[in-house]
């Protein structure tokens, strides 16, 4: 029986790499990091670029994960396009917030995220690209919810069971129900310690064609950056989040709303 073939576990290996590390890596990274000549790692880099798994930045020539794997498994979705034409905006909204920026779409009764900024400081942060948030507890995932992009997955027997991340998790659906009605009637979410404990976040969906909505973009931090004194959203933040929002439905061909 034919064993491994190694070009393929090496080409996993920096994926992996690539996912779970900073944002971008320069070829030295990388074939330091796996242990691989650098002629090696860069064959297997230009490989998985052509197939569009990895991108190369043209500026400083370092590596990140490509739209292609996204859209592995969400064909239904043109993550390449909303992903595509948010680059720019998250960028700017990230450097004018001075706080992290995630792109999420739906993805079985979660939220994908399909592209993540990482927030402009020295301070350590994780690639996010690929993981699935909950729908109830992320700013995110309540865009989604409030404007029917997505929906909570049902339990086998009968209720949809939310899952507490803290205790302040809104987990009851009447009150999550009147959340996303207030979400609906201001055209933005926000999510204060409810999936992490001195975390807090900030979303505005993204339209497409006809206006529906098609994704979320948002902004996350300590929650004392991101709230002010009384634990409200500060206003600034949330009018960057809901300009960038708008540009990028825009670029989708939205209508002006």
């Amino acid at each position: 029986m034919a064993g491994p073939v190694q070009s393929i576990e090496r080409a996993a290996a920096i994926l992996r790499l690539l996912a779970g590390g900073p944002r971008r890596l320069g070829l030295g990274e990388v074939a330091a990091s796996l242990g691989l000549a650098k002629g090696t790692a860069h064959g297997i880099l230009r490989t998985l670029q052509h197939v569009d798994f990895v991108e190369q930045d043209a500026a400083t020539g370092k590596y990140q994960l490509g739209a292609a794997l996204l859209h592995l498994g969400t064909s239904y979705l043109d993550v390449n396009e909303l992903r595509s034409r948010s680059l720019n905006w998250a960028d700017a909204l990230a450097a004018r917030s001075g706080e992290a920026v995630r792109l999420g779409t739906p993805l079985e009764g979660r939220v994908l995220i399909v592209h993540h900024v990482f927030r402009p400081d020295d301070t350590f942060q994780t690639m996010d690209v690929g993981a699935l948030l909950p729908l109830h507890a992320s700013s995110l995932g309540k865009v989604l919810l409030a404007f029917g992009t997505a929906a909570v997955e049902p339990d086998r027997e009968q209720e949809p069971r939310l899952e507490a991340y803290t205790r302040h998790t809104l987990i009851d659906p009447e009150r999550l129900a009147r959340a996303l009605v207030e979400v609906r009637e201001v055209g933005w979410a926000a999510e204060v310690q409810e999936m992490s404990m001195g975390e807090a976040g900030l979303a505005a969906p993204i339209r497409g064609h006809g206006g529906l909505v098609v994704g979320a973009i948002g902004l996350s931090g300590p929650v004392e950056r991101i709230c002010d004194s009384q634990g409200k959203p500060r206003p600034q933040l949330i009018s960057l989040i809901r300009e960038a929002a708008r540009a990028i439905s825009r670029d989708l061909g939205a209508a002006r709303w």
